[in-house]
Order: C-alpha cells, then sequence, then structure tokens
C-alpha cells in the first residue's frame, strides 16, 4: 500500500477513496462518485437529492444542491436556485456556471435542523505528544438560513453541540450520540493516516440523519482549530490550540508584556 507523508491532502476523492478501505469507517460514508451527466443522473434517480462540490474546494466553495422532483430538476449553488424542465438542461446549466475543475457528486443527505435551519458537527482529532490520534474538540455548525452548507465562512454559525441534539435526545442517549460522534471523527482519522501517515490533524464534519444516523460529510486535513473559541467551555480551545501549536500547525502564542505597578516602579533604581 502506497503511503504518503504529506501533512494536507486537498484531494476530497483521494481522502474518500482512503477511509473506504476500512471496513468501520466505509459504512459511514454517503455514495461519492466522480461527476460527469452519466454518474449525476445515476445519483439523482437513486437518492433524489445530491450534492455536487470541487475535489479540492474549501470553505464550501461552489458546493451544489441538486434535487430531482416529480417534473422539474433544481440545482442551489449559495442562496441561488435554479428549476429546469429536463435533466439535460439542468446539465448544461450546472457545467456553464460551475469552476472548470473536477467536482463529485455525493448522495444528500438530509440532515436535522436546528430552529429549520441545518446543522452538523465538526469534530477535531489531533495527533498528541505521543502521536497518537486523539479527539480534543467538537463543535456545531448552523447553517445560514437561505444557504446550503453549514461553514462558518460562509455564514455558519458555531454552536454547542448539546444545544443542537436536546431537541431529539436527551440524557444517557445524548451522551451516546456524542460518543458516536467523537469515535466516528477518531475511526476516519486514523483510517485516512494509513494512507497518509503525516497527517497530524483531522477535522470531520458528521451529519446526522433523522434516524440520528451520523455520516462523515467530509474531512478536512488544514481545519480551523479557532472556531472552538466560541464554546463557553473555554478549555477545550485551549486545548486544540495548543495542541495545534505543538504540531505547528498555527503560530506560537505571544507572550504578553510585564505589567509593573506604580509602587514596584518607584523601587527601581534610575538608570544614569
Amino acid at each position: 500500500m502506497k503511503t504518503s507523508a504529506r501533512k494536507n491532502v486537498l484531494s476530497k476523492w483521494l481522502k474518500t477513496k482512503a477511509i473506504l478501505k476500512d471496513p468501520k469507517v466505509r459504512m459511514l460514508v454517503p455514495e461519492t462518485r466522480r461527476m460527469n451527466e452519466k454518474s449525476l443522473g445515476k445519483m439523482l434517480r437513486r437518492y433524489s437529492m445530491v450534492y455536487i462540490k470541487p475535489e479540492a474546494g474549501t470553505y464550501g466553495n461552489g458546493v451544489m444542491r441538486v434535487e430531482q422532483g416529480n417534473d422539474s430538476y433544481s440545482y442551489q449553488e449559495k442562496e441561488k436556485k435554479r428549476v429546469f424542465d429536463s435533466f439535460p438542461s439542468m446539465y448544461q446549466s450546472i457545467v456553464r456556471n460551475k469552476p472548470k475543475r473536477p467536482y463529485l457528486v455525493q448522495k444528500g443527505i438530509h440532515l436535522l435542523k436546528y430552529k429549520g435551519r441545518r446543522f452538523d458537527i465538526r469534530v477535531m482529532v489531533q495527533r498528541n505528544r505521543k502521536r497518537a490520534w486523539e479527539m480534543t474538540g467538537m463543535i456545531g455548525r448552523v447553517a445560514h438560513p437561505r444557504k446550503i452548507v453549514t461553514n462558518y465562512h460562509c455564514g455558519g454559525k458555531p454552536t454547542e453541540v448539546r444545544t443542537l441534539l436536546k431537541p431529539f435526545v436527551s440524557g444517557e442517549n445524548l451522551s451516546k450520540i456524542e460518543k458516536t460522534l467523537s469515535k466516528a471523527g477518531y475511526d476516519a482519522a486514523k483510517a485516512l493516516s494509513r494512507t497518509y501517515p503525516g497527517l497530524n490533524m483531522v477535522g470531520a464534519d458528521i451529519g446526522l440523519d433523522n434516524r440520528l444516523r451520523p455520516w462523515i460529510i467530509e474531512l478536512n486535513t488544514n481545519p480551523d482549530p479557532y472556531i472552538f473559541r466560541h464554546l463557553a467551555d473555554k478549555s477545550i480551545a485551549r486545548k486544540v490550540l495548543s495542541y495545534a501549536r505543538a504540531l505547528k500547525r498555527i503560530p506560537k502564542a505571544k507572550s504578553k508584556p510585564k505589567r509593573y505597578s506604580n509602587r514596584s516602579l518607584s523601587n527601581k533604581p534610575l538608570q544614569r
């Protein structure tokens, strides 16, 4: 098996192929194909709703939600939705409007909603001082009410995971869901690192459907650690950021200048 020492893998296709090798993780991955007219048509007939996205895109840019109705087809990018009376006319519009680069098509997951807005969970997994993978933090991301992606850079709102889950589950079951999400992120990072052992940080974006089944929507090998500052529990952000600094993924924290009281200054001998 070929492996790579790189710390960042941009290709969503390569990351998907890598984690599909793990039987535990494979069952959590929505069907994903390289997009062309044939594969998009086939996936739409199978699932009625799919997402298409750039193979190497970031921040949710270029992602489209594509749907097949009884007598129409549609796709939405950002806040704009286009409707067509045939698949060929829709596909030609997609080709004209998308960036000229490879795209993937992925089974659409009908995500749980919080106050009418879709959300997913970012699970941060980092290598610790012993080089072992460790789940260091989880945070919810709630989509902008008029957009299809949850990314913070596209208007997504960082939110406590428990706040998002409480309308659907409580007590011990809530804790079980949190453990399931944590394990899914951990297992995905570990599976990905078998092909790319140089990785040291993975942000797993995990969605829950209406049966509370987790789905690994995407893995980010250059995840933003600063988003965890939005959590009320500041110890989580401190841990995530300290690990990121130790792994040299973000700059070291600047030391604060020393402050002197008037009294301490008055006791110092004058410089001559």
